[in-house]
């Protein structure tokens, strides 16, 4: 054999060596319910931030519905993933997920909505991480009671457009938390109108506060919060479609995604500012926890609870450029 056909079968037997010997990476699932709005995929970004400080992979999955939920357990678990993070498209799958992962034997902690067992009580033996949905809530109605009160209005003329979604928990805690924090600032409560959304999205809200504006068109003056941005937002555009001027109408959403271009517009709207809440953050630390769960055996709180920042036109820039 020549030197040079010998020192090509060393090299090809160093790199197969090398390579058999080097530890594949862990796989950790991120599953989200609406992988298409801006804050999933910001959740994904910081589950990506983690992955590179740590050098595991992630593999994000959209998981829309029940069954989809499933086969992606099924995906994660041939590709021999060790746990997953998920916001589940139903708090009521909670069950057949934990059941699911413990047959794969996968670790699983819930991220934004915590998963509820059959009979309806929170899953608290499950790590979760979430907001404190009643205090983000609240923070939503005491940011609008602060520009009701900069305005001069009279709490007892306004109108108070709550757009509800009441079978999911968190959003039914932070609509109550927002009320709850008007009426505290002097807004009569039979000056509170619920309106319910039949889809969570910005056509669901338009549909449900249309509705509400029609039903009442002596109030000249509306309040506006709602369980996210998207709710805030298209009770804004209703507003807006039912001839209210931005000067007659305070919304504040929940979150900080949804609403960056609204904010952001040369002429301000209804949509006066919302609760930021870090969903980079909750990506990073949900994937970093579970990834020390899955190498160290740390297993991580079983609840923990965030806050957030009001932003506004004012100070949307600052907020956005420390959530890097």
């Amino acid at each position: 054999m020549s030197k040079k056909i010998l020192g090509a079968v060393i090299a090809l037997l160093v790199t197969t060596a090398t390579a058999l010997a080097a530890p594949a990476k862990v796989k950790i699932g991120f599953l989200v319910k609406q992988p298409e709005e801006p804050w999933f995929q910001s959740e994904w970004k910081g589950a990506e931030k983690a992955a590179a400080s740590y050098g595991f992979d992630v593999v994000k999955l959209g998981v829309t519905d029940g069954e989809k939920t499933l086969a992606a357990i099924d995906n994660l678990t041939a590709q021999g993933a060790k746990g997953f993070i998920i916001c589940t498209p139903d708090v009521r799958l909670g069950p057949a997920i934990v059941a699911k992962s413990k047959g794969a034997n996968l670790k699983v902690i819930a991220v934004d909505d915590q998963f509820l067992s059959a009979n309806g009580k929170p899953m608290t033996a499950v790590p979760y991480l979430g907001m404190s949905a009643s205090k983000i809530g609240a923070a939503a109605g005491e940011g609008i009671a602060g520009e009701l009160k900069a305005r001069g209005w009279v709490p007892a003329e306004v109108g108070v457009c709550v757009i509800t979604f009441d079978q999911l928990d968190t959003i039914r805690q932070r609509t109550d938390g927002a009320v709850g924090a008007l009426t505290a600032a002097g807004v009569p409560a039979n000056r509170v109108l619920r309106t319910a959304q039949k889809t969570q999205d910005v056509p669901g809200s338009f549909d449900a506060a249309t509705i509400l504006f029609t039903q009442h068109p002596e109030i000249k003056r509306w309040l506006i919060c709602g369980g996210n941005d998207t709710a805030v937002l298209g009770a804004v555009r209703a507003s807006e479609q039912r001839g209210f001027a931005a000067a007659d109408v305070i919304g504040v959403g929940i979150n900080g995604t949804d609403c960056i271009d609204e904010l952001r517009k040369s002429k301000p709207t209804g949509f006066f500012g919302t609760i930021r809440v870090s969903a980079l953050g909750e990506g990073f630390t949900t994937s970093e926890r579970m990834f020390k769960w899955v190498t160290a055996g740390t297993m991580p709180a079983l609840d923990t609870r965030t806050t957030g920042i009001f932003m506004t036109r004012a100070n949307l820039e600052q907020v956005l450029k420390d959530d890097q």
